[in-house]
């Protein structure tokens, strides 16, 4: 499929479009739904300490990373890492791959909650939440593989496929960053609403001292501080191609490590809103059943779908609130939804050599056709669970532990990508930064092997070895063999003379930037080619 003239790359117009659109990628889901559990269970107020610790050392450091990455080769995630080397191709490959998982099921979520915004309205799950939710909705059968459909989900799965690939198809600046514009200022306003409805729910100030009263103690134990790393790292959406991807869409020059400053506090300034509105909620859904906030405290999907549901029931002008609140998952998802399809797009462009609306089609499509296919039936919720524990917890830890060990300790690059960093940005960095990203991989690493034994040990919600087997083990087993079988797939000469020129034009900034005579050559002695790893 290869062509003559590579596909002119789009690019952001500003570094307000990128910082929208990195936002609307690192404020999702998770944020809602897992944040505020995590603080709670994790120390309360006092998680607050590690939660900022993991920010600093870990999440913004592996921001300006990744951005280094994309934006110094201009390319996708494969390509940015065959920029580092050619042996690197691979591990940009599984993130892509991991990327289109986490897009296939995350449809899914979207499509619930979409349903879920019509449902409030007339309180459509009745007395029982759960019951509607598992029963009458999904129509849940025993964990295995069916493709038994259940058209209350089918439909809207198709409605949230042809929505994202539309935006897609629009292009980076028309698609990407407009609708980003859009949609993250209106979350951000009904996310408001919602919260400040909370604050004057009866019981509100119970949930918040519950969330926010600190036990000390926990800061001892170990776990809470992996639990803080954890969270900063998955909700960032870093590892699995996207902010590679989007750093690469940015300008010549463009003050990168401002602009992860702004993502990272952004997302962790949501995350803390978020947490507020929840379990001010959850305080008043404790005192109106008169049960302990713990007893109502959850997260996830028994949170958005059954807890939730359950509250709404209960207090006044529910239907509204509902209304809302699932608005808010909407928005956050597709935001995030958009940047985690593009990661795939962009590497099959630029692989390939194909338009932008080809590869759209053909890998979004054929991601929605298997999203289709697996997720609204009766055995989805199954895969779907399976799927994001595996995706989560092994692919993209596995995927990040792979980047420092690779490109940091082994090809020592960290200084290439600190200089280049520093050619563009105004906060600057040195060997600080380079510590503290190999600490980030020793916490990965331990947190990667503690996972793994987990699940060989003890399996994940005693699910058949069928389902993990299939959803989990083998959906990463397949990962690994496409990622080495794609790297040996030889690239359009156009899209390595375009990154020849890329590495070219960021050596010329750097030795700029460093009063350097600006002969191609870095300080390290390397040639703009020989960084590119050919």
């Amino acid at each position: 499929m290869s062509s003559t003239k590579a596909p002119q790359r789009e690019v952001f117009v500003s570094r307000s479009a990128f910082i929208f659109a990195a936002i609307g990628s690192a404020v999702g889901l998770g944020n809602i739904w897992r944040f505020p559990y995590v603080t709670y269970d994790n120390g309360g107020g006092a998680f607050i300490i590690p939660y900022l610790v993991a920010l600093l050392t870990a999440g913004i450091p592996l921001l300006f990373f990744y951005y280094a990455m994309g934006h110094r080769s201009r390319g996708s995630a494969p390509l940015a890492y065959r920029m580092v080397h050619k042996s690197a191709e691979p591990i940009g490959w599984f993130a892509t791959g991991i990327a289109i998982v986490i897009g296939i099921y995350y449809a899914a979520i979207m499509a619930w909650a979409g349903s879920y915004m019509i449902f409030s309205l007339n309180e459509a799950w009745g007395d029982d939440a759960e019951g509607f939710f598992f029963g009458e909705y999904l129509k849940m059968g025993d964990p295995g593989i069916s493709f038994e459909f259940v058209p209350a989900v089918l439909i809207p799965v198709i409605i949230v496929w042809i929505l994202v690939l539309g935006i897609l198809l629009l292009g980076v600046q028309k698609g990407i960053a407009r609708f980003s514009k859009i949609f993250i200022p209106l979350l951000i306003v009904l996310f408001l609403a919602l919260v400040v409805r909370s604050l004057f729910l009866p019981g509100a100030a119970e949930g918040l001292n519950a969330l926010f009263t600190p036990d000390f103690a926990a800061l001892a134990d170990p776990g809470v501080w992996i639990a803080a790393y954890g969270q900063i790292f998955f909700s960032l959406s870093i590892a699995f191609g996207i902010m590679i991807t989007y750093a690469s869409y940015l300008k010549k020059k463009t003050n990168l490590t401002g602009a992860g400053l702004v993502v990272g506090f952004s997302n962790s300034a949501f995350e803390i809103l978020a947490g507020i509105g929840i379990f001010a909620a959850l305080g008043f859904m404790a005192a109106a059943q008169g049960v302990e906030v713990a007893d109502v405290a959850t997260d996830g999907i028994g949170l958005a779908f059954v807890g939730f549901p359950a509250l709404i029931s209960e207090m006044p002008g529910g239907p509204i609130f509902g209304f809302v609140f699932f608005a808010c998952l909407v928005f956050a998802g597709l935001t995030s939804m958009i940047s985690i399809v593009q990661v795939p797009v962009q590497a099959l462009r630029e692989k390939f050599g194909v338009g932008n609306k080809s590869s759209t089609l053909f890998v979004g499509g054929g991601m929605a056709v298997i999203s289709i296919l697996l997720m609204p039936t009766v055995t989805g919720l199954y895969a779907l669970d399976t799927m994001d524990a595996w995706a989560n917890n092994i692919g993209i830890v596995g995927s990040a532990v792979l980047a420092i060990v690779s490109v940091g300790w082994l090809l020592r690059k960290l200084p290439m990508f600190s200089r280049h960093l520093n050619a563009v940005s105004s906060f600057k960095l040195g060997i600080t930064w380079m510590i503290l990203i190999s600490i980030t991989g020793v916490v990965l690493v331990y947190m990667l092997i503690t996972q793994i034994i987990t699940f060989i040990t003890e399996g994940y919600e005693g699910y058949p070895g069928l389902i993990t087997g299939t959803f989990g083990w083998g959906m990463i087993g397949v990962l690994i063999v496409a990622a080495v079988v794609l790297s040996l797939i030889r690239w359009p000469k156009t899209t390595l003379a375009e990154m020849d020129a890329a590495i070219a034009d960021s050596v010329a900034n750097e030795n700029t930037a460093t009063g350097k005579s600006a002969n191609g050559t870095t300080d390290n002695g390397t040639s703009a080619n020989e960084n590119k790893g050919v």
